[in-house]
């Protein structure tokens, strides 16, 4: 499945990232004196990245056995998973560009590992074991979500009455809110959109599609660059936000009219259809932010431009019937994994810091948690922040006693 040769060259980009995870190392420093997860197997549906090998050698650090299969196979650097392959307790079934068939073997020959918890980016492990292996489910101890589109399939699940297992909603900690979405998302989605189309942004219209904490940054970092920035919202607080940060907010179909590059970020399907396509100026660009493949509509895209053909190595170019060209980035993937390198090192340090400790909660509390999804507890959440701010060399005010006493008195 992966080509031994790779190891050496993996080997060297692991470490270059390691070296931008301070906040990681020390835990997997604890981890390998407390050894928290001794003998418990842990199935990771992640992207198979450099920054992702820092967090498995972390967990076996701590005692576990990790089977890891790729969330974006795009994203997948088959030089990590060839290193991976070689790690003591590990299992890696990833292999670059995999098709639909080799991902969904891959999701079943992780689980196959009978895992006591889960690490999900998108929720595949948990959404494929309550439908297809609900034997499992009886000695799973819970599992952990990375995404927003994760949350929404599990939150689903949970309202349906389907989800049996506590899950940890890493996604919505603080710290990964302000450091991955705001932050590592903005800087890496424009980075794989500059990366793929080798466009100016200065002067040109960006049309941001939803301004949650993932978008919101993409905007300012769009302004930063010079472009001018147009967002679409369907929630009247979020829309409200835009406006007082000073974007355009108007309806998308008369956004698609304006927009030189649009850029989807909803977690939800059809965000750009057919109405938009047909409204968009020659050369517009689409980009997917979001989870899945889902939110630029590709079916109603080939409908009305053909299959696409290839003008760049991670653009295919779709012509109308009018001679209009629309130029869909990554095949409508993630396009910050699947055109750029994904988060920076330094902003993973977090996400898996949050990942690793959250691992360790349900490790400790050994099937106690009631079933549902439910927030990263927050002195995890503290702990994280702290770490980062002592690898920054940053320190804090605390509270004098006569401060904590008035915050407690209701008089």
């Amino acid at each position: 499945m992966t080509d031994p040769a790779l190891a050496d060259a993996g080997r060297t980009r692991i470490a270059w990232a390691d070296a931008q995870m301070p906040v990681l190392r020390s835990i997997r420093e604890r981890f390998g004196k407390q050894r928290p997860l001794e003998g418990l197997t842990v199935a990771a549906c992640l992207h198979v990245t450099a920054e992702t090998a820092n967090l498995v050698t972390t967990l076996t650090a701590g005692g576990a056995q990790v089977a890891l299969c790729a969330a974006n196979p795009l994203a997948t650097q088959d030089e990590v998973a060839a290193t991976l392959a070689t790690e003591p307790g590990v299992a890696v079934f990833a292999r670059h560009g995999e098709d639909l068939d080799t991902f969904a073997g891959h999701v079943a020959d992780v689980l196959d590992r009978t895992p006591r918890i889960t690490i999900d980016d998108g929720a595949d492990l948990l959404v494929t074991l309550h439908a297809a292996r609900p034997d499992l489910l009886e000695g799973l101890l819970g599992g952990t979500e990375e995404t927003t589109s994760g949350l929404v399939r599990l939150r689903a699940m949970q309202a349906d009455g389907r989800l049996d297992c506590p899950v940890l909603a890493v996604n919505e900690a603080r710290a990964e809110r302000v450091f991955n979405d705001h932050y590592g998302t903005a800087q890496s989605t424009l980075d794989g959109i500059l990366r793929a189309t080798n466009l100016l942004l200065a002067g040109r219209t960006v049309v941001v599609l939803g301004y949650g904490p993932t978008g919101r940054g993409i905007a300012l970092r769009a302004r930063g660059a010079g472009a001018q920035v147009v967002v679409c919202e369907v929630d009247p607080v979020a829309g409200l936000d835009a406006r007082m940060e000073g974007f355009e907010v108007m309806p998308s179909l008369e956004a698609a009219r304006r927009g030189d590059i649009f850029i989807t970020v909803t977690g939800a399907p059809a965000v750009l259809g057919r109405s938009h396509f047909e409204a968009m100026k020659d050369g517009a660009v689409l980009a997917n932010a979001g989870h899945f493949d889902v939110e630029i509509d590709l079916a109603a895209l080939r409908e009305i431009g053909g299959d696409g053909v290839p003008v760049r190595p991670l653009v295919s170019q779709h012509v109308l019937a009018d001679g209009r060209h629309l130029n869909l980035l990554a095949s409508g993937r993630v396009v910050n994994l699947a055109a750029g390198e994904g988060h920076p090192a330094s902003v993973m340090d977090l996400s898996f810091a949050l990942q690793a400790l959250s691992v360790e909660h349900l490790a400790a509390a050994d099937g106690t948690l009631p079933d549902g999804v439910q927030p990263v507890p927050d002195d995890i959440d503290r702990e994280v922040a702290r770490l980062k701010l002592a690898s920054l060399g940053v320190q804090l005010d605390e509270l004098t006693a006569e401060q904590r006493r008035y915050r407690r008195s209701w008089e």
